[in-house]
């Protein structure tokens, strides 16, 4: 048997032995929850993100239809409809209902699996990797811990259907492409480098960041090192012409044309001028244009938007209230890398001395440095160091093993090594229990609102439900978790936190005026991109044609009653008691003057879960007390009367029943007790008159504006009659 053969068959091996791993830890999850009947639905598990009910969607409407033309108007009318966002021409969708044809499971069995298979394909490129460095045995010991490191697992989990499956693998092939065709210089690997870039875009159309950056090191790299290989500017070319910001089969015409031309040694005096045209037209195409926007919402962030041109509103920007774009501690940074800070430390010193030893690693650097721009940007982004530094700390382990004196130790301390490394990314799996977006309960309501809705009614809720609601109830959302810039956000959260009339008439303005705004930009596309007309808010347009220049003015008049546009469709709201939780931060988008930014004093809203009955009184919090003789509150050294105590509690057939006693009229502080949920509130008494608390809390429903659909205590549905 020939070395190579040896070789190939150790290198498969090795593929099988960390590819088996990786999905057996991800089954952990279910073998944790089988039988658990709140996390399943139609027989199988919930998925447990939100943004992969946006691909489901997708995927769900195309297996309705049909899988060679979703453009086709005869299509849009049968099985989505005319802007309802569904993705039915996004990859992750169009790769799901491939599967879910192909394969004689469910569809909801697909999408919750598919995460666990597609992502494990992460130890391919890395075992390839490490066959390239001639050290097999570290890309077997990386391979297994990159699959299951915290923040690998924590997005590629099962259920955890999202890009995340195939976002950290793309990559990784790019990188095994370009070490390969710098090593070796065959023409095949311009080729795999330029097509993983298709591919890689045409699944994430995000990628335009790394790629660029790829491109950048081996320029550098070429420059400084190998300037007159001439293999290197054609490899530069060929990714050039990749990025484009054109549609991909423009690209992948221009790719294989340009490597015919390649494969042709008369063509390489030209390179020079063909490495300036493929510059030329990622500029003209706009290539740079997505980077700068990426880098400025994850890195260059603000609190308040300022709408373009008109009356220049003010909007607070969603990426200050979402955790994955949030700064994080160091120990939080280390772990989801490596598991462990110990690892981390020693994983980022053998990655150095990697680099050291094997100069051909620098091109892995664009992964590292986007892994730590989550100390900027957020945690989401360490998953693209995980599997780098785990060949840091890879590579000094079979560097440990060639010190020791016989191969049985060299085997042993690299097993005893690995276990190691291993072990608390294990632990935490172990630990990470999470569940699945909404509970059967709450998918029990959506299907039967999806059964009384039309599928161009409008469902209002916050946007973090969005993608779920149009799943299940396949209806029209406003927000989303795509769709949930200020401007959007404001008028939903103004819905939710206000009165029930001004919440009535905003909720028939938002939805009209989304419609026509949708019409608006169909029908002027080409001008809108030409001319580079402003497409203004509905808050600024509603404004301008009330008559006002103060859009505060115009809120306030909401508290009579205006002249609405006409009624195309039904309204609902759908108000889920977990959003209870998020109360506070759905405030802070409406809670602001509009035209200079300034933040208005925030409501007084508090939750507790964890009280004790004390006798006397009840302990809320550390230092909040509810004195039960005298229903006086003490909040630190404040002592106030209470407004009224309310206490809501359902009977044996789920109908709530509020019990209301007014204690102080005088005082703007109010507290209910939800029995049946073991929850306290207090409230100001703007908040206790808002939207979600008389409707979803207290069952309080003005009978001229609202209709119940559907009560349960898990979530509740109301129809907007005007």
């Amino acid at each position: 048997m020939t070395n190579t053969s040896h070789e190939t068959k150790r290198t498969l091996l090795y593929i099988f032995i960390a590819f088996a791993f990786s999905i057996f830890m991800r089954l952990i999850w279910v073998y944790n929850f089988n039988g658990y009947a709140p996390f399943y639905f139609n027989g199988q598990f919930m998925i447990n993100t939100n943004d992969g009910y946006f691909w489901a969607e997708g995927a769900r409407d195309l297996l309705s239809g049909t899988l060679t033309n979703p453009d086709a108007k005869e299509y849009l009318d049968k099985f989505h409809q005319l802007h309802d966002l569904s993705p039915v021409s996004s990859a992750a969708s169009q790769l799901t209902a491939f599967f879910a044809k192909i394969l004689p499971f469910s569809f909801e069995s697909v999408i919750f699996y598919l995460p666990v298979f597609l992502s494990s394909l992460v130890v391919v490129p890395i075992i390839l990797i490490a066959k390239a460095l001639k050290n097999l045995e570290m890309g077997l010991i990386a391979a297994l811990l990159a699959s299951i490191a915290w923040s690998y697992y924590n997005r590629t989990m099962a259920g955890y259907y999202d890009t995340d499956m195939l976002n950290i693998v793309l990559p990784m092939f790019l990188l095994w492409s370009i070490i390969w065709a710098i090593k070796t210089n065959k023409d095949i690997y311009l080729l795999f480098t330029a097509l993983d870039i298709l591919v890689y875009r045409w699944w994430y159309p995000q990628s335009y960041s790394l790629e660029f950056a790829f491109f950048g090191l081996i320029l550098f790299y070429t420059l400084v090192f190998d300037r007159k290989n001439v293999f290197n500017y054609k490899l530069l070319a060929m990714m050039m012409f990749a990025m484009m910001n054109t549609d991909g089969l423009t690209r992948l015409g221009a790719i294989f044309t340009l490597f015919y031309i390649f494969k042709q040694e008369k063509f390489d005096k030209y390179i020079y001028y063909i490495l300036g045209l493929s510059i030329f037209a990622f500029f003209v195409t706009g290539g740079f244009s997505p980077i700068w926007s990426q880098l400025k919402g994850y890195v260059f962030r603000e609190s308040v938007s300022t709408g373009a041109k008109g009356l220049g509103l003010h909007f607070f920007t969603v990426m200050q209230t979402v955790r994955e774009a949030g700064h994080i501690p160091f120990e939080t940074f280390a772990n989801r890398i490596s598991g462990n800070t110990v690892t981390f430390v020693i994983a980022l010193f053998g990655y150095m001395y990697l680099l050291y030893k094997h100069r051909i690693m620098l091109f892995s650097l664009p992964l590292v440095g986007l892994g730590f721009l989550a100390y900027v940007g957020g945690l989401r982004f360490t998953i693209y160091a995980v599997p780098i530094l785990a060949f840091g700390i890879a590579f000094l382990i079979t560097q440990i093993a060639l010190k020791m004196p016989t191969q049985k130790l060299k085997v042993l301390s690299m097993i005893a090594l690995t276990l190691l490394i291993l072990y608390p990314n294990y632990k935490h799996i172990e630990a990470y229990k999470v569940p699945t977006v909404f509970n059967a309960d709450e998918v029990k309501v959506l299907t039967a609102l999806g059964k009384k809705a039309n599928r161009e009614d409008y469902v209002v809720s916050w946007w973090d439900y969005g993608y779920p609601i149009r799943y299940y109830a396949d209806v029209k959302t406003l927000a989303d978790g795509g769709k949930h810039s200020g401007s959007v956000n404001f008028p939903i959260s103004f819905m939710l936190t206000h009165t029930q009339e001004e919440a009535a008439q905003m909720a028939r303005l938002d939805v009209e005026y989304t419609e026509k705004t949708y019409d608006y930009i169909a029908k002027n596309k080409k001008q809108i991109e030409d001319k580079n007309l402003t497409v203004f808010s509905n808050i600024e347009q509603m404004t301008k044609d009330y008559g006002y220049k103060d859009t505060n003015k115009f809120l306030k008049s909401l508290q009579s009653d205006i002249k609405l546009p006409q009624k195309t469709r039904d309204i609902y709201f759908y108000l889920p008691f977990r959003m209870i939780n998020i109360y506070p931060t759905v405030t802070l988008f409406s809670n602001l003057n509009l035209m200079n930014g300034a933040k208005r004093k925030q409501p007084f809203f508090f939750i507790s879960r964890n009280f004790k009955d004390t006798g006397a009184k009840i302990q809320l919090a550390q230092n909040i007390f509810l004195d039960k003789r005298t229903s006086m509150l003490t909040i630190g050294k404040q002592t106030l009367p209470i407004r009224r105590f309310v206490v809501t509690k359902y009977d044996k057939n789920m109908h709530l029943h509020k019990d209301v006693k007014l204690i102080n009229l005088s005082s703007n502080i109010s507290v209910i007790y939800m029995a049946d949920y073991r929850t306290f509130l207090i409230v100001d008494e703007k908040t206790y008159n808002s939207l979600y608390i008389q409707l979803m809390v207290l069952e309080n429903y003005n009978k001229k504006l609202f209709e119940p659909v559907i009560l349960t205590p898990q979530a509740k549905v109301y129809k907007l009659k005007i």
